[in-house]
């Protein structure tokens, strides 16, 4: 009796290097690199198929009713012919008996049932020890049956089919791919014609720019584009609002940008409030760039004269964005000071904003304008500035380099010879601070009062006071951290709050030691920065260990 062809037992000729897969009436062959010649292989690894192997096993779709009744899936004495046909596939033992199940029941192969085929292919030619041999006959048999028949699948059977065929291996240009590609693009639904964009002018431009929530951080080109492109009438107070806070939020220090923020506060002074007005200030002070326009400065004092009893947050942000930038105007300082603006501001639910706003200001006019001579806050008004470390170093502290500067210190001094994160009078947060003797001696921070007196006893006009050096009594050494992120986006310019805590700091008699994140980046692990801390240290005539004291 003759064996079917493909049935166990039977010999089939082995593919053979560099054939390819061809269409029906052809011969067909596995390509040299798909997977199915490495399935053919009697040395393959079934771990090769686990992408085909591991896929859920597909359900038979409903059927609905037919003259064998409802029946159980998955086989046994009561199964129907499809379910009983389903059955014999999984539990073919050839690729021969696989296509003699398929042939041999045209009435009662349903689409579902080859994908099942595929899959059951695939686990036969992964086999264990010796996968059973294949002829390309049974194979381009096959290929055929799926391509007659797939104009019948539908969406879900056509795309397994399709996935099936790409882990076996049969060629991207092939017949059975192409054939079950095209009824998947043939399936999908038509796209809708793509809206009609409108037509933006250069302010509707830079708003639409500015208020997408995909918009880059970078485009400046863009803006730059958009602004010069703009006509007077299109740049709105809401466009140039959004500029402002776009600079802002991404350190942006665009002097082009900036400009024109400034030049449109000044040609439109009458037109905007205050509460617009500190948005629009708020990247000048941030940035630390002082614009070039010479009506800036005064036409914000005119807007301070007419609007400050108006809106009390929005006039103290304004101040903060000018005391930044060193800017303070006497006549706005004497309205915020007086006993009848606190008096207002205290039963307002941003009271202790201001107030904390209101202790910065003071404290700018005690070291920085001596000639002033209006009203100041009362002390019992008075709270501390940033009693804990800024937001952003918050955020960003997994980023920070302070956990490994403090590693290095406590190797280097011993922990008992710096304080992290101790904030002085009037209420700056420093990085890490060091009592030093007059010769130059690291002492215990136990022993010795951390605090320099405030106010300052002698502070000079309108500059630091002159750097302390270790020969002085008492001196006390901070060293700050320069994060990426204290920086305008270009690396080059402190943010204006950095600078001013720097600078304040200085006119308080703090010797200030910064710590630039290049070259604490440069470091290469903790040996390399504790040298790197060690010669920083040295530098300013420190001494520590048994030699120091």
């Amino acid at each position: 009796m003759r064996r079917p062809r493909g049935e166990p037992g039977s010999r089939a000729p082995r593919p053979t290097e560099g054939a390819t897969c061809a269409g029906p009436g052809e011969s067909w062959s596995p390509s040299p690199n798909s997977m199915l010649r490495v399935l053919l292989s009697a040395q393959a690894s079934a771990a090769r198929l686990s992408g085909l192997l591991l896929l859920p096993p597909v359900q038979p779709c409903y059927l609905g009713p037919s003259k064998w009744g409802d029946r159980p899936p998955g086989g046994g004495p009561h199964a129907g012919p499809v379910q009983g046909l389903q059955r014999l596939l999984e539990q073919a033992r050839s690729p021969g008996e696989l296509l003699r199940w398929l042939g041999q029941n045209p009435t009662k192969v349903r689409p579902h049932h080859y994908p099942v085929a595929l899959r059951r292919l695939g686990q036969l030619l992964g086999s264990r020890p010796q996968p059973p041999p294949v002829e390309q006959a049974t194979l381009q048999d096959l290929s055929q049956l799926i391509i007659r028949n797939c104009p019948s699948f539908d969406i879900h059977t056509i795309h397994v089919c399709l996935h099936l065929a790409v882990l076996l291996g049969f060629p991207s240009d092939g017949p059975l791919v192409c054939a079950l590609e095209q009824e998947r693009r043939f399936r999908l639904p038509p796209k809708p014609p793509p809206p009609l964009q409108p037509v933006l002018r250069g302010g509707q431009r830079l708003e639409a720019a500015l208020s997408c929530p995909r918009f880059l951080r970078y485009p400046r080109q863009h803006l730059i584009r958009s602004l010069a492109e703009a006509r007077p009438e299109e740049l709105t107070p809401h466009v140039m609002v959004l500029l402002a806070q776009h600079l802002a939020r991404h350190r942006l220090r665009e002097p082009q940008l900036l400009e024109a923020i400034a030049h449109f506060l000044v040609v439109q002074e009458a037109q905007l409030n205050s509460k617009v007005v500190q948005k629009l200030v708020l990247p000048f002070g941030r940035l630390n760039y002082l614009p070039l326009e010479q009506q800036f400065m005064p036409c914000l004092e005119r807007i301070l004269a007419r609007e400050a009893g108006l809106a009390p947050l929005a006039t103290v942000n304004i101040l903060m964005s000018l005391c930044q930038l060193r800017c303070l105007p006497f006549r706005a300082l004497h309205f915020v000071f007086s006993p009848g603006f606190i008096n207002h501001i205290s039963g307002t639910p941003h009271a202790l904003i201001v107030r904390r706003y209101l202790s910065l200001l003071d404290t700018a006019v005690e070291l920085e304008l001596p000639g002033y001579r209006g009203p100041r806050l009362p002390r019992r008004q008075q709270v501390p500035i940033f009693p804990q470390p800024l937001i952003t170093d918050r955020a960003r502290c997994k980023y920070s380099h302070k956990d490994i500067v403090a590693e290095g210190l406590r190797q280097l001094l011993g922990e008992e010879k710096y304080r992290q994160d101790l904030t002085v009078p009037p209420g700056y947060c420093t990085d890490f601070l060091l009592c030093v003797s007059s010769s130059g001696a690291v002492l215990p921070v136990r022993t010795q009062d951390p605090f320099l007196p405030y106010p300052p006893r002698s502070c000079l006009q309108g500059q630091a006071a002159p750097q302390p050096t270790t020969r002085d009594p008492a001196q006390r050494v901070v060293l700050m951290l320069r994060e990426r992120w204290h920086f305008c986006r270009d690396g080059r310019v402190l943010l204006g709050s950095r600078a001013l805590r720097e600078r304040h700091l200085g006119l308080m008699g703090y010797q200030l030691l910064p710590l630039p994140f290049e070259e604490l980046e440069s470091q290469r692990g903790l040996p390399q920065l504790k040298s790197y801390l060690r010669q920083k240290l040295q530098a300013l005539g420190l001494r520590w260990g048994p030699e120091g004291g």
